[in-house]
């Protein structure tokens, strides 16, 4: 019998139009708890700044909100954007959540900035230093979390504790990096699909069997917005559309109701740059959904799928994430 691909979810906590950020946070909860009861491996938080249609800035501090209200889903980092930080203060953050919830908690690493070059430079002003130091800046923290660890600067509270390391990608440096140390691979195809098949190859190509992993894993995204019909699902998909927009224009915005679909967004979505980027939205009904899937799948042979999904109301949002899971465990 073949084996099921497992299928996790990445969250931005978007923001919806006239929701508060606690109420946002609040649905975040709500879904981790349902994608608990649907299968999930993972639910995963994504870190960006400045940006007021995004709450999961402070992502350490959400996913340990999330954890707490969850029993056993893995609860993690998609992901941290090292650069942004130092790897002795994350170790600290993850330690903690490591020994607060043992066993559940992935850190998730990548190097972009999750925000705009000013408030990257607010962030951290050295942090173009750390994005070539990345490879370096992993090792820290695997360093922190040995139980080995006899040097003056230490993590008490990490060192011995499980905390599996994932290498965040949008291209094939990346590739490269989770190789080389023999860590999982994630691949921000759901925005960034560009060099997906170029990335998986080299990681392939150039895995280096580690402590942590003796074959490559791989994870992908992809975005899904499935309904009862495909009308529902495209009506839907136009709040995913606008934010899109809007993060290509810099007009960036909260996620806006759901409106038909009008010639000047049909327009804009065919511009070839909007195209690229949603390449692998998959859009409709079960069954258009699980066909676009069950071909991404057998595309890419990645080991796992994580979903993000934009929907600005929150049942259907669920819903969509419910549908998906039945699409999971069918193929």
């Amino acid at each position: 019998m073949k084996k099921k691909t497992p299928y996790s979810i990445l969250e931005l906590a978007s923001v919806a139009k006239d929701s508060t950020i606690g109420q946002t946070f609040a649905k975040s909860v709500d879904l981790a708890q349902a994608a608990e009861r649907l299968g999930y491996t993972r639910f995963w938080l994504a870190e960006h700044h400045n940006m007021k249609s995004i709450a999961s800035s402070a992502t350490s501090v959400l996913i340990g909100h999330i954890a707490g209200a969850t029993k056993k889903i893995r609860v993690g980092s998609g992901g941290i954007m090292l650069p942004n930080h130092s790897p002795l203060v994350v170790s600290e953050q993850f330690g903690t959540l490591g020994n607060l919830y043992p066993h559940r908690i992935d850190l998730g690493l990548g190097r972009a900035p999750g925000t705009d070059q000013e408030t990257a430079h607010a962030i951290r002003s050295d942090r173009m230093k750390a994005v070539y130091q990345f490879p370096e800046e992993v090792n820290k923290i695997q360093h922190f979390f040995s139980a080995e660890n006899k040097d003056k600067v230490r993590s008490y509270i990490s060192e011995g504790v499980e905390m599996p390391i994932y290498i965040l990608g949008s291209s094939t440096d990346s590739a490269h990096v989770a190789a080389q140390k023999g860590l999982p691979y994630v691949f921000a195809s759901h925005f960034a699909p560009a060099q997906l098949h170029k990335a998986l190859q080299i990681y392939h190509e150039n895995f280096q069997p580690s402590k942590y992993l003796d074959k490559p894993y791989t994870i992908a995204g992809v975005n899904v917005i499935a309904a009862d019909t495909n009308e529902e699902a495209e009506k839907l998909s136009t709040s995913m559309l606008r934010m899109i927009l809007g993060v290509v224009t810099g007009n960036i915005d909260y996620v806006q109701a759901p409106t038909n679909m009008t010639q000047e967004l049909k327009e804009s979505a065919s511009h070839p740059s909007i195209q690229q980027m949603t390449k692998y939205a998959f859009v409709g009904n079960k069954e258009s959904v699980k066909k676009d899937t069950k071909q991404f799948l057998e595309d890419t042979q990645v080991d796992e799928v994580i979903v993000a999904s934009h929907i600005y109301n929150h049942q259907n949002r669920v819903k969509s994430y419910e549908i998906f899971a039945e699409i999971m465990q069918e193929l």
